[in-house]
């Protein structure tokens, strides 16, 4: 996102510099306004310097200048903290700093609503909403949401909202709702005139067109696009989704997330369908073993037996002569809905194609793993040249370069509620 750091609200303290430098960050011109307010140190100054730096990509001094801002304010100043709080808030977005508690910013919140600050605390609300987006937590993202008034809002502010709500859409396969929401933000971003939020909106667009996903034939593969996948997915065919690793019928979905030997026997029964898996290959897929020994054949007969019970309303898995063979109920097709890109780490590297420096426990706690599983998938990636390290020791940060022919939209996590 494009930060728009809504500055109008400074006019209790604004001079006559002040009030133009604010009105060059909300036009985005980041150099315009630090050169009406680069050599003062009052309070106001600094806040609209942090911005300024914000906006130009400096966000370590942009967070010390806005919180140099918020002490000089003093505790007698409390809602002029808290726009600078929202501010920073902003920044720690930016940097994907998303691991720190959220209190400081509800109390913003509650400072600016209190004082009838509603663009500030629309800004504070649209802050939460997009890191909840980060963190997977769909259900979470979509109530901060409700609770917003869009009546009112500057058009950089209305662009904004508008993004996230797309990029909400966009998580939950709304397709028609997200290019609403899109269409919405591109007539907002022109009445604001910032190029760069303007770029954002245009880039959200491509999603569309880009190949989503694979479905996987016996014979080869074909590419869908987003709208592809989600006709598909309301379908009548059980799917054995890879993306977010599932599988289901319409509304009706078993997730397979944190269960990788069940998921690889279901995505093994899935691509054979209508055949059967002897059972060496099936071995081979969820144990990662080319000897199977009598252990390997029990354990086998177990985890058949979990996934059985785990898809009954779906499907039956049945014994075969050399293995096992899914058939769906109701004599349905069996489909496998593949990632675009192959690998344990594609939703690793869905993350880090955002362009943002991520560090490695931001990253842990947006794929729900531990930091070390994390460290170990950057060592295999920076070893093959996907990824690359800014910074040493608690500054380091990874980057990746955009991935290009393609959208991560079903590669980023989600915390569902079936789990």
């Amino acid at each position: 996102m494009v930060p728009p750091f809504d500055t109008a609200v400074y006019s209790s303290v604004m001079d006559s510099l002040i009030a133009a430098s604010a009105r060059a960050l909300a036009a985005g011109d980041a150099l315009g306004a630090l050169k009406r307010v680069a050599l003062r140190d009052d309070p106001p100054a600094l806040a609209l310097r942090g911005i300024a730096m914000a906006q130009l990509g400096e966000h370590p001094r942009a967070r010390e200048l806005l919180r140099r801002a918020a002490r000089g304010f003093g505790a007698h100043e409390e809602l002029a903290r808290a726009r600078c709080v929202v501010a920073e808030a902003e920044v720690a977005l930016a940097v994907r700093d998303i691991g720190s508690s959220p209190r400081s910013l509800m109390a913003a919140l509650a400072t600016l609503e209190a004082h009838a600050d509603h663009a500030n605390a629309l800004q504070a609300r649209l802050i939460a909403a997009r890191r909840l987006l980060l963190l997977g937590r769909l259900d979470e993202a979509e109530a901060t949401l409700a609770r917003l008034s869009a009546r009112g809002l500057s058009p950089s502010l209305a662009a904004v909202a508008e993004l996230t709500a797309a990029e909400l859409a966009l998580r939950s396969l709304r397709i028609g709702p997200a290019r609403a929401a899109l269409s919405r933000a591109y007539e907002a971003a022109n009445r604001a005139r910032v190029p760069a939020l303007l770029a954002e909106v245009e880039e959200a667009f491509t999603a569309f067109d880009r190949p989503a996903a694979r479905r996987l034939f016996a014979d080869g593969e074909q590419a869908l696009r987003l709208d592809e996948v989600a006709a598909l997915l309301d379908s009548d065919a059980l799917v054995v989704d890879a993306c977010r690793r599932r599988a289901g019928v319409g509304n009706t979905w078993r997730s397979l997330t944190r269960r990788p030997v069940l998921f690889a026997l279901a995505r093994a029964l899935a691509e054979a369908w209508p055949g059967d898996v002897d059972r060496e290959a099936l071995i081979a897929s969820a144990f990662h073993t080319l000897r199977p020994n009598e252990s390997h054949r029990a354990r086998l007969r177990v985890e058949i037996g979990r996934l059985r019970a785990l898809v009954s309303t779906l499907a039956h898995v049945e014994a075969t002569a050399r293995g096992f063979i899914l058939r769906p109920l109701g004599d349905r097709e069996v489909v496998v809905l593949a990632p675009p890109i192959d690998g344990d780490q594609a939703s690793l590297v869905a993350l880090l194609s955002d362009g943002a420096a991520w560090s490695t426990s931001a990253l842990a706690l947006a794929l729900g793993a531990s930091q070390r599983t994390v460290q170990r998938a950057l060592a295999e990636l920076e070893a093959a040249g996907r990824v690359r390290p800014i910074g040493q020791a608690r500054t380091r940060r990874w980057l990746s370069p955009p991935l290009g022919g393609f959208t991560t939209i079903l590669l980023l996590p989600v915390a569902l509620a079936m789990e």
